[in-house]
């Protein structure tokens, strides 16, 4: 099957290679640095499940140039989402499928702007990656598995078969997928407020008893607004989110963290911020998230020349 990778950074670079290792037809719509160096040298993964480079590479800045498919996935950072999903025109046929693989719960309405029909399916994703450097993605761990809404669509089932033959992906088709996205949301959040605010991996976090508890703070409130906008956690929602944390290597820092240490832009507003949002239409306290949104609002479009 046809797929295209609208973005290449930490989680659609190292999907979209890794479905491309498993025999899949993969192209990736990158741009600056990191598309010429793709193009010029190939996509290095460096994972503790295997690294290697694929090469070569179809990549290009402009969906034309790669035309209809029967997947997008869609992983652009936050801020970038109206853009590209503007762009994707030349990659939509009648049976396109357009997955998405953001962080928060506004990803899938702010496609529905842009793409017709019932084409757009949401979807999560707990793995964890960066760009190290421009043609080179760092795995750093996290849950294979990658949980999707349309759970009888032939379309998903085909690709659910290509990640069956890939290493380190596991599709799970869902039935509902916005309690996913909001469980999602729920860890995340905290996770990316707690690592960037404390510019700490979440093993050091986990060990210091204060740090901890600022976490867990972050959480329960994540599940307050949840609740109360009608997206309560399921039962053994704590024990999942300790598990999801614990299973990143004690380094690892959110994507915001990584983002935040480099200068680049944040999207401390779709999480954090988010939270402080609903928090005040709903009613609900968010102290400690509205700090984090406070603290690094500052930093929200990253270095300015």
């Amino acid at each position: 099957m046809r797929i295209a990778m609208m973005g290449a950074g930490g989680i659609g670079g190292y999907i979209g290679a890794r479905l491309a290792q498993a025999g899949g037809d993969v192209s990736f719509i990158a741009r600056g640095a990191h598309l010429a160096a793709m193009l010029e040298t190939g996509l290095s993964i460096e994972s503790d499940l295997g690294g290697f480079v694929l090469r070569p590479v179809s990549a290009s800045e402009a969906a034309v140039d790669i035309g209809p498919v029967d997947v997008v996935i869609f992983a652009v950072k936050l801020y970038d989402s109206e853009d590209a999903a503007a762009s994707m025109a030349p990659l939509i046929a009648d049976n396109t499928r357009v997955i998405t693989l953001q962080n928060g719960i506004d990803s899938v309405e702010v496609l529905r702007r842009h793409v017709e029909g019932d084409r757009v399916i949401g979807g999560a994703t707990y793995l964890s990656g960066f760009i190290n450097k421009p043609g080179e993605i760092i795995h750093s761990g996290g849950l294979p598995h990658i949980l999707v809404g349309g759970q009888h669509d032939p379309v998903i089932q085909k690709l659910k078969a290509l990640c069956d033959r890939a290493i380190g992906l596991e599709l799970r088709p869902v039935s509902d997928i916005d309690d996913v996205l909001w469980e999602k949301f729920v860890t995340l959040a905290p996770f990316s407020g707690a690592t960037s605010l404390m510019r700490s991996g979440i093993g050091p976090i986990l060990a210091d008893p204060e740090a901890r508890l600022f976490i867990a703070q972050l959480r329960d409130e994540g599940m307050a607004v949840a609740a109360a906008a009608g997206h309560p956690m399921a039962d053994g929602f704590v024990d999942r989110v300790v598990t999801r944390w614990s299973a990143f290597p004690p380094h690892v820092k959110s994507s915001m963290a990584n983002d935040l240490e480099r200068g680049k832009p944040i999207e401390v507003a779709w999480l954090s911020g988010r939270m402080h949002q609903l928090g005040m239409k709903l009613g609900v306290a968010t102290p400690g998230h509205t700090a984090v949104f406070r603290a690094l609002h500052l930093h929200a479009h990253g270095l300015r020349n």
